[in-house]
């Protein structure tokens, strides 16, 4: 764990600009962490790299900061796509934090026959996307995509990019990591539909995994599947 406060911003990064940071980054530093005009904070914006600036305006609802000189350098990161079932709102934002951890690169919120919820607020679990990110110390943030059916995210999906769609009780090997951008597939509580599982093995990208002997919660499933393919990855 670091010290230092990150806050992602959308601004360009460069010394000598200023960033005017959001109302909830106001409150965040000027009431929750107790800062003041003159104190340290690292910003990055998933393209400029980390930087280092200073507080030069802090009242209620306004935070305006000076970047100064750089910290670390933009630098690749894994290309692991998560498609999941859409969950109920306390385990989708759970999966969000915990995933943006692992270092998920963008979320792609599934519909299927077994789904047990319809909606999703975006601009929440990017803020939440947003704030883990900053946490634990990553140059990006993921990103968020609208629910969709599961026939039209596999008609979109790109052919180059492996999708290992895990499967309980199939008797399949773990995911073995692709060298390039692949992604994860997590079904609903129920499991997919027969048919479901006819429309995932017509594709040739789809690639069936198993994540262990037990039946796994959603979400659980895709923390699990994460982790095994960034602990597999060669970079």
């Amino acid at each position: 764990m670091s010290g230092s406060i990150r806050l992602f911003t959308p601004t360009a990064l460069a010394a000598g600009a200023t960033v005017d940071a959001t109302p909830a980054q106001a409150h965040y530093l000027g009431t929750v962490m107790r800062r003041a005009p003159g104190d340290p904070v690292r910003l990055f914006n998933g393209r400029d790299g980390e930087w280092q600036a200073l507080i030069v305006d802090l009242r209620r609802g306004t935070l305006r900061l000076r970047v100064e000189a750089p910290v670390r350098p933009q630098a690749p990161e894994p290309d692991i796509w998560l498609a999941f079932a859409l969950l109920k709102r306390d385990a989708t934002d759970l999966l969000v934090r915990q995933a943006t951890e692992l270092g998920a690169a963008a979320f792609w919120p599934v519909l299927t026959a077994r789904t047990n919820a319809a909606r999703v607020n975006p601009e929440r679990l990017a803020a939440i996307a947003a704030e883990a990110a900053e946490q634990s110390e990553r140059l990006t943030v993921p990103g968020m995509h609208p629910p969709r059916p599961l026939a039209a995210l596999l008609q979109g999906w790109p052919a180059g990019r492996p999708l290992f769609a895990a499967l309980e009780r199939s008797g399949a090997p773990p995911p073995a990591a692709a060298e390039g951008p692949s992604g994860l597939l997590v079904g609903p509580e129920g499991g997919f539909t027969e048919a479901e599982l006819d429309l995932l093995r017509s594709r040739p990208f789809v690639t069936p995994v198993g994540l262990g002997p037990r039946i796994l919660r959603a979400e659980t499933a895709c923390v699990a599947g994460l982790a095994l393919l960034q602990a597999s990855r060669p970079d």
